[in-house]
């Protein structure tokens, strides 16, 4: 790919009920949309490589979630911070920029907003992507215990404490790194820069409440099983293999609802397209050209 072929991201903000999202943009508005939703603790920084790389052919947008990136942190003492919040706030953000239809690459917390969206107006979705996000009990790793056996159960500030460790500066590090196989391919300004956001005002009270709200996502769980084998959606998966919070048979899970989706396993831990960008780009123009425009063709 020719360094002329790729575009150059812009970085933006729009009003979406109130509140300034903001987001990264790339590539011709003609060509196929595309939308990545973040994880945690990120925002949209963690796809600034991958946007360039797709923008060749794609037109691809994501945004920061409300509390994360560069988007406004309203303070949770009178702001209710939920998944199902901030995949109203995504939907309307989508809508307001024209994104009627669009690929969806989730990973990590974009899956609990991306299949809330999608599940909703599931004739939006023309293909999925789907990296180290989570859909199944079993892909819980040892990491989750804290959260299951103590803070969903009883909040309480004796049940937030240790799950704020993962706040801290080293535990942001750790997650970047853990099970990498090429760590010095991970750039220290994730870290820096994540770290550097849990340092505003009440960041930190919002962290911890979608913790908590994060239970209400294993909830759902059967509901977007039973979405996937209804709508067989053209999925893609990328798996890292040795993330610290979701197993690999988490990511083997997905294939037994979507018996016909394409899945890479990667030797890589929860942020893959960090180490293996070069792979989970040549893999995602190619399943876009053999299985989803192919299929957009015929009809």
């Amino acid at each position: 790919m020719s360094v002329a072929a790729v575009a150059q991201v812009s970085y933006k903000s729009i009003k979406v009920d109130g509140l300034n999202i903001a987001y990264r943009e790339a590539g011709n508005p003609q060509n196929p949309k595309l939308v990545l939703l973040h994880g945690f603790p990120a925002g949209s920084h963690q796809y600034r490589n991958l946007i360039q790389s797709l923008s060749d052919k794609f037109y691809v947008i994501a945004p920061d979630y409300p509390g994360f990136g560069l988007s406004d942190i309203p303070d949770p003492a009178t702001y209710n911070y939920t998944f199902d919040g901030i995949s109203e706030i995504v939907e309307h953000f989508l809508k307001l920029k024209g994104f009627d239809h669009y690929g969806l690459f989730v990973q990590d917390y974009g899956g609990p907003v991306g299949f809330r969206i999608v599940g909703r107006n599931p004739k939006a979705l023309d293909w999925l992507i789907i990296q180290n996000s989570n859909a199944y009990e079993v892909g819980f790793t040892p990491a989750w215990d804290g959260f299951r056996g103590a803070l969903w159960k009883n909040r309480s500030a004796e049940t937030e404490k240790p799950l704020a460790g993962f706040l801290t500066h080293d535990a942001i590090k750790g997650i970047y790194l853990f099970g990498a196989k090429n760590p010095e391919l991970i750039s220290p300004d994730n870290w820096e820069s994540d770290y550097a956001f849990m340092q505003r005002p009440n960041a930190v009270r919002v962290n911890l409440d979608l913790f908590y709200d994060y239970r209400k996502n294993v909830e759902l769980y059967p509901v977007w099983q039973e979405f996937l084998r209804k709508n067989q959606p053209k999925t893609l998966i990328f798996w890292g293999q040795t993330d610290v919070f979701f197993t690999p048979a988490g990511g083997e899970a997905f294939l037994k609802d979507l018996p016909n989706a394409e899945m890479h396993r990667l030797e890589a831990g929860h942020f893959a397209v960090e180490d293996h960008l070069e792979v989970i780009s040549k893999e995602m123009h190619h399943f876009y050209v053999t299985k989803v425009a192919t299929q957009k063709a015929k009809k």
